[in-house]
């Protein structure tokens, strides 16, 4: 029997660390790593938690199913095509 997928995560706040599972998370990937996070909710004190995602974190996360959503560049007022 497979265990699920379980991360440990610390809060910048009130500096926990807790063991969560993958629907913890949430993965946002942009157009460069300075632009892709993940994000959880602490579960000690509540805090909404956001952190850089480099390319090892992203394939971790991804690979154990946490929700990911990638995110567009709108056009910019006053940028000429």
């Amino acid at each position: 029997m497979n265990m699920p997928t379980r991360f440990r995560a610390s809060c910048p706040d009130c500096r926990s660390t807790s063991e969560l599972g993958a629907e913890a998370f949430r993965l946002a990937l942009g157009a460069s790593s300075e632009r892709t996070f993940y994000s959880f909710t602490c579960p000690s004190c509540g805090a909404a938690v956001r952190k850089r995602a480099g390319e090892r974190i992203v394939e971790a996360l991804s690979g154990a199913g946490v929700r990911t959503m990638r995110l567009h560049l709108g056009r910019q007022a006053g940028m000429v095509q």
